[in-house]
This record gives structure tokens, C-alpha cells and sequence, in this order.
């Protein structure tokens, strides 16, 4: 098939028109090299996802922590919170850790 031929095939005159031609190099410059290109705007959505996951997460931790306080209003409900949580003990007394065999970390020797 020479050219002669090819031109006269009206798909060829449909993509051999300039305006055509002008406008696939214009898509694929948005979608692909432009600033703000398709590719770009897919990574924006997913880190956005991730932040609502995120913002989520937070909200639920701070609803925790305000029941937390709440609860430790009382001298006592410190005391027992800082004795169970951060080992704290008093003056005249000692604090035994005991650490069972399951909740141990071992190491592998391959």
C-alpha cells in the first residue's frame, strides 16, 4: 500500500488532520507531564484518603484519652493508673514485674 492509497482511507484523514493531532498531544500533556496531570491528582487522593484514615483514628484516640481523664479525676484512680501503667510504687514499698514465658520476645538461631 503506497501513500496514494493511505490517503485516501478516512481513518488516515481523520488522524492525519492537524486539529486532531494538536489535541492527542494536548491530552496526553495533561495526563501525563502537565503540573497538575492525572497521575498527580490520584497520588493527592490517596494521601488525602490516608489523612481522613488518619483524622479518624485521632478523633477516636482523643475521645479515649478525654474518658481516661475523666476517670482520673479521684486520688485513687491516679494512683492506680500510675502503679498498673507506669510501675510507680511508694516509698516503702517494692514492685515485682513478673513476665511469663509466652509474653517474651525470643530470637531464632538459623
Amino acid at each position: 500500500m503506497n501513500y496514494t492509497q493511505l490517503k485516501s482511507k478516512t481513518w488516515f484523514k481523520i488522524i492525519s488532520n492537524k486539529y486532531v493531532i494538536i489535541l492527542l498531544v494536548f491530552g496526553v500533556w495533561m495526563l501525563f507531564f502537565d503540573s497538575n496531570s492525572w497521575l498527580i491528582h490520584q497520588e493527592l487522593n490517596q494521601e488525602l484518603k490516608e489523612l481522613k484514615n488518619n483524622k479518624t483514628y485521632y478523633e477516636e484516640e482523643i475521645l479515649n484519652d478525654k474518658k481516661t481523664i475523666k476517670d482520673l479525676n479521684h486520688p485513687v484512680a491516679i494512683e492506680k493508673y500510675a502503679r498498673e501503667n507506669y510501675f510507680m510504687k511508694k516509698d516503702n514499698e517494692e514492685v515485682f514485674i513478673i513476665e511469663y514465658q509466652d509474653s517474651l520476645k525470643t530470637t531464632v538461631n538459623d
